[in-house]
């Protein structure tokens, strides 16, 4: 699986959506993809998009092909400067058994183009090298990961997330969600020995993310950032 990845990595781009004809772009791609699991209700507008998209600590990343995007990830960045969080919301105990100078990422609205998933390209794993990144980057406590049952297998094995809390509605979902966390500090070294490529790449180096650096709104439990994904 790791040489499949590189050879994505070859030809696909990471991007930092801010421009407001490329968030409507994803919010379409959203909408498609949710419809097609029947996981939420049909617009006029066809779109899919909710508050949380416009917070201060929003980072929308989307995985590109010819300027196209395949797929994205929305990331929160939680800190003691912004505890605004689609999860938080749902799961607010998280924040009980987190201490104020810890850090967590809320990676959300993890969507694939369904016509690129037939194309049989890994890009489930660049979607997801995302969040891992972002957690390098910003220099993470605590990951969540708000997922169907059917997905949560997945996270354990590859990224060493654990269950945390039993199944909820999400707002604006039809299918209750589970809460799974990863102490990522812990985790990476184990993560990158069984997935190298989740991890940043020699030699490739569009396949790395310019994260914006949100210092208004997010500040590293250890009050700076470990290294630039």
């Amino acid at each position: 699986m790791n040489e499949q990845v590189i050879e994505a990595l070859k030809l696909y781009r990471y991007k930092v959506l801010t421009d407001s004809r490329d968030l409507e772009e994803l919010y379409r791609l959203r909408y498609k993809c949710y419809r097609a699991e029947r996981s939420i209700a049909s617009n006029e507008r066809k779109i899919m998009t909710d508050a949380f998209d416009e917070s201060p600590n929003c980072v929308h990343v989307a995985v590109t092909l010819d300027e196209q995007i395949q797929a994205a990830v929305r990331l929160h960045l939680v800190s003691r400067l912004c505890l605004i969080s689609p999860t938080v919301e749902v799961f607010p105990e998280i924040l009980e058994q987190t201490a104020l100078t810890q850090t967590i990422l809320d990676p959300t609205r993890f969507v694939i183009d369904p016509s690129a998933r037939a194309q049989r390209v890994p890009l489930h794993f660049l979607a997801l090298r995302i969040p891992f990144l972002a957690t390098m980057f910003y220099d993470i406590d605590l990951a969540l990961a708000p997922v169907r049952a059917e997905h949560s297998a997945f996270y354990r094995r590859y990224l060493g997330y654990e269950s945390t809390m039993e199944p909820r509605q999400y707002p604006g979902l039809k299918k209750p969600i589970h809460l799974l966390t990863a102490k990522v500090k812990e985790q990476r070294q184990a993560v990158l020995a069984r997935t190298p490529v989740f991890g940043p790449v020699e030699g490739i180096p569009h396949s790395n993310i310019l994260f914006p650096s949100l210092s208004d709104v997010y500040v590293a439990s250890k009050g700076s950032q470990s290294e630039a994904a």
